[in-house]
């Protein structure tokens, strides 16, 4: 009989209660994927975990057959395509999309790595400052691609948005608020930039305003792959497109009207979800 270390005794216990743990740790599940039929062709979105409330939104809406027959009725070359509007499933040529929703908006789910890189996924939403999502609209990124020179106009966007609805959060400046909107009501566009110039200025003098800065990593996708920045952190971006751009493409490139939409129908034949 061969005598052992206590120590080789110790080690081979610590090798079998790592493989024991090993074995028995829950598996990481995949995140959802859905499979968009269009008559463009067919494209598949993967959704992500970090957007609870906006991923089993949508899902739910998936399985129900909401999207199914329904129209990308905003189509804009280098920016997006949009659907999502149940009205759109029965409309004429000559109708005015974009009205029709849920009934129910979705809680903003922003997160500083999900951004609006080409073929992101993300809620539209009506403009107000909790900036909740639609129920049902969503649009998927084409974009374009920019330089730093551009990111940095950008990044001052953002924190121009952030400022003004910072401000109507907390009900402060509202002087200053209501006046940046009627100067973009009469196309006033001088006294708006200058008034927008002014209130990230106030903001930035808040301890509790967050600066938006656009991360390098995320600075390298915009400069080769694009996307649409000034989105970022304004819309909630809950998933991604990982096969299809040439679908997407394809749709984003179509002729259109003087209000974006399709001057052919572009039709979401069924949203269907991968096992």
């Amino acid at each position: 009989m061969k005598i052992y270390s206590s120590a080789f005794i110790t080690l081979i216990i610590l090798i079998f209660i790592a493989c024991n743990k090993h074995q028995n740790a829950p598996k990481e599940q995949a995140r959802k994927q859905i499979e968009m039929s269009t008559t463009f062709g067919k494209m598949v979105i993967e959704l992500y975990d970090e957007t609870p409330l906006h991923r089993d939104n949508f899902v739910n809406l998936v399985k129900h057959g909401a999207y199914d027959s329904l129209l990308f009725h905003r189509v804009i070359k280098e920016f997006m395509i949009q659907g999502g509007d149940p009205d759109s499933k029965s409309a004429k040529e000559t109708d005015t999309l974009g009205e029709g929703d849920a009934p129910y908006v979705v809680k903003a789910e922003f997160n500083k790595n999900l951004f609006h890189k080409k073929g992101a996924l993300a809620a539209a939403r009506e403009d107000h400052p909790e900036r909740e999502s639609s129920g049902m609209q969503f649009y998927i990124v084409q974009g374009k691609v920019f330089n730093d020179s551009l990111l940095d106009k950008v990044e001052s966007y953002i924190n121009k948005n952030n400022a003004v609805d910072y401000f109507k959060r907390q009900f402060k400046r509202k002087s200053l608020t209501n006046a940046i909107d009627l100067a973009m009501l009469n196309r006033k566009f001088d006294d708006y930039k200058l008034l927008r110039d002014s209130i990230l200025d106030l903001a930035k003098k808040e301890k509790d305003f967050k600066n938006h800065v656009i991360p390098e990593v995320q600075r390298e996708v915009y400069k080769t792959i694009g996307g649409t920045p000034h989105l970022d952190q304004n819309y909630t971006v809950f998933g991604e497109v990982i096969s299809g751009f040439e679908v997407l493409d394809s749709i984003a490139n179509i002729k259109t009207n003087d209000l974006d939409r399709p001057m052919q129908d572009v039709r979401i034949l069924s949203l269907n979800l991968i096992d």
